[in-house]
Formats: C-alpha cells, structure tokens, sequence
C-alpha cells in the first residue's frame, strides 16, 4: 500500500506507463460504479417490474443535472491540487484539501435542500408519466439524502487522484459498491421495498465510501493530509477551485438540460419506452468506463504539466489520450451493440422494451466514443486553465444544437429514432469546434512562457 501513498511523477516520468497507472485504477472505479448503478436498475426491473424500472430510469436526468454544478467544482479541487504539486507549492495544498471538504460538505446540504422540495417540480417538468411519477419522487427525496456523503467521497477522491492515487477511491468505492448490492437484493427481494429500496441501499453505500476515503485522506502522510479540526475555507483558493469547478459544472449541467429535453420526448412515448431507455443507458455506462478515466487523465496530468511549465508534454498528452480513446471506445461501443439484445436482456423479460432499448443502442451506444474523443480537447485545456472555453463550446454544441433540433427537425418528424439522432449530430458539430479551440488556446499558452 506505501506506493499509493507516493505522488506519481506526471511532470517528466514514462507518459504511457503512468497514464495506465493512473487510468486502470479508474476504469476499474467507473466499471463498478457502473455495475453498481446497474445492479439497481436489474433487481428493480427484474424483481419489482417495468413500472418500477421506468420510475428509476426517469429520475437520471434530473440526478445528473443536480450533481453537476458541484462534481465540476471537486474537478476544480483536483486541478488546483494537481497545478500545486506540479509547481511545488506544497503551503498551499494543505489549504485547498480542507477548503475543497468545506464544499462538499456545503454543497451536500444545499443539494439536500433542493433535492427535497423540488423533486416533484422536476418530474413535472420533464412530463413524468402518472403511472409512475409517485415512485420516481420517493426514490429522488431518499437519494438526494444523500448528498453529503455522495460529495465528500467524489471531492475526496478527487484530492487523491492529483497525487496520482486512483488505487483508494476505486477500493472503497468497491466496498460500498458490494454492500450496495447485497442491501439491493434483501431491501427488494426480502423486504418488498421496490424503488425505496434501491435508493436506501445506495445512500448507505455512499456514506460507507465517503467515511472511507476520509480516513484515508487523514491517514496521509504528506501535504494532502485531512485533519477535520482544520476544515474551513480559504476564499482565494475556493476561489480559484469555483474559477475552474463552476464552469465545468455548469457544462454538465448544460449538457444534462439537453438531456433532460431528450428524456421529456422520451417520456412522451410511455412508461415502455423509458424503460428501454433507461436499460440501454445502463450499457452506455460501461462503454463509458475508459472515456471518462482517459478524460480524467488528461485534467491531471495536463494540471501538473502546466503548473511545471512543460507545454511540449501537454501537445504530447492529448494526442496519446485521443489515439487511446478512439481504440478503447469504438471497440466497446461496437461490441455493446452487436450484443445489445443479449445485454438488456439482463435488465428486462419484456422484448417491446428490449425493441426500445436497441433504437438508443443504435443511435447513442455505437457513437459514443465521439462523445469520448471532444472530452479530450476540453480536458486539456481545463488543464491549462481555460475552463471557460469548453463550457461555451459544449454549450453551443452539445446543447444549442440539441435543443435547436429537437424544437425543429425532431418536431416535424417526432419518431424516437430522429429524436436520438440528436446525440450524434451535437458529438460531431461540438469536436469540430473544440479541436479548433484547443488549437488556438494552446498557441496562447506557449506564447504566454
């Protein structure tokens, strides 16, 4: 266990190796953390049927849009912190460790709060069916409980993967993933609890990971070392982390808005299609597994690199991460579809949802790793420290051309199938627009040392 506690050298150690170092740990996280969110929607589906599922599966949306705003500001914290390491600042990393916990326990009662009162005002929103809009609340007030803990793990985590620790925060996130489960099968199958069930298991794993990752982090032996008596906040650097966080939040919050406008036509076709909806969802999250953990590569080790000046390293890192992500995700993408049948059959007995299912892993699924090459671009240049920029290109592209065509092509011809076609459009029109950003951002940066 001592080697997990030493800073990995991003800055001029072997690029390749210490990528996979770093990105191994984290797919393994993303799988289980997939598998375990996926473990919820089959025992839900399969043990309390199609109703309960589509209840599940019709609050993602609304779960994203929430989380967002403060996942982008631990994003921030794990920029801060790396940036720090790579320029030896290591005064300051003690003050952002317990600045970032300060936020997430902030953050945690605020998404409290919100998510309480305004669950039924979402599903609203987003034209919930009736049959199932009861069941899609409560799982919503019982998850959302969860907040403190879902945030203090995710900005621990974070302060652990600026030193290169991705071993912890995939073991504990394992460990609350087991129990997860286990709870999922006695709270459903034993207890009868349906949707409550699945969304009690998931707040007490949460805070399993969450009490997990703290007494790591006040076990640390170096600069990141948490000592809860000293957690306060520091305005230049919450500063700084919000300076980055807000507008990478306020990405994925955008992007979920355009999600939450796909999910309001989906619901439109019935409690049928958001359940097939809901399952292929699901499969897209594990081809997600290598995306995200190469994106989060890029942020890191682009962080250091930048705190340390290296800007030839910088070019070098995103063209290995985008070759990575273009074999990696078009490989399992290609593959989740060619089997799509066999996969959501894990999910439902109901083939009409199985034939909804298979429209979405057509259309999303097999495309996705476009959506997994434009994170590249953006990630570095957050690691530059233009966090601004990729969040008015995804605004533009992802949700500004998302809504645009919902409102007009989709409205003239509204079938599911030209619906979904809305994510492979946006993917396309949105990587044009940040390769060309990254471009001119990183000749601004070379000109500025």
């Amino acid at each position: 266990m001592k080697k997990f506690n030493q800073t990995m050298d991003m800055v001029h150690g072997p690029l390749i190796k210490n990528i996979f170092i770093f990105s191994v740990p984290l797919m393994m996280a993303n799988l289980l953390e997939i598998a375990f969110n996926a473990a919820d929607t089959i025992v839900v589906g399969k043990f309390s049927g199609q109703e309960a599922l589509a209840a599940v599966g019709a609050t993602g949306p609304i779960v994203n849009f929430m989380v967002s705003l403060f996942n982008g500001l631990a994003i921030g914290s794990n920029i801060v912190i790396a940036r720090q390491l790579g320029s030896g600042k290591k005064d300051r990393i003690s003050a952002s460790v317990h600045t970032s916990y300060f936020l997430a326990l902030a953050g945690g009662i605020l998404l409290t709060i919100i998510g309480l009162l305004g669950s039924i005002l979402f599903l609203d929103f987003m034209g919930t069916p009736s049959n199932i809009i009861d069941q899609s609340a409560l799982y919503l007030r019982i998850y959302f409980m969860g907040s403190i803990p879902l945030l203090i793990y995710n900005f621990g985590s974070a302060v652990l993967r600026s030193k290169g620790d991705t071993a912890h925060p995939t073991l504990y996130l394992a460990i609350g993933g087991i129990l997860n489960v286990i709870l999922n099968l006695y709270f459903v199958i034993v207890l009868q609890m349906s949707v409550a069930g699945v969304a009690i298991a998931t707040v007490i794993s949460e805070s399993v990971s969450a009490v997990l990752v703290t007494i790591q982090l006040m076990r640390e032996n170096d600069s990141i070392r948490l000592d809860l008596r000293k957690i306060k906040m520091d305005r230049s650097l919450a500063s700084s982390i919000m300076k980055i966080g807000i507008p990478a939040g306020l990405q994925s919050m955008m992007w979920s808005i355009s999600n939450v406008a796909v999910q309001s036509g989906i619901n439109g076709f019935g409690s049928t299609a958001v359940a097939g909806n809901s399952a292929a969802a699901n499969i897209e999250g594990f081809v997600y597994i290598g995306m995200g953990a190469f994106s989060q590569a890029c942020i890191t080790f682009t962080s250091q690199c930048a705190g340390a000046g290296e800007k030839q390293r910088i070019k070098k890192i995103l063209w290995l991460l985008v070759l990575l992500m273009i074999v990696s995700s078009w490989t399992v993408g290609s593959l989740a579809w060619f089997f799509g049948r066999f996969f959501l059959s894990f999910f439902t007995n109901d083939s009409s949802v199985i034939d909804m299912g298979m429209i979405r892993m057509w259309y999303v699924v097999f495309w996705l790793w476009l959506n997994g090459v434009l994170d590249i671009p953006a990630s570095s240049l957050r690691g530059m420290g233009y966090s601004t920029t990729p969040t008015v290109a995804m605004l533009l592209g992802i949700v500004g051309v998302r809504l645009l065509y919902i409102g007009t092509i989709w409205k003239l011809n509204p079938t599911l199938d030209v619906l979904y076609m809305c994510f492979p459009l946006s993917w396309v029109i949105t990587l044009i627009i940040l390769f060309v950003l990254w471009r001119f951002f990183y000749q601004r940066y070379c000109e500025s040392y």
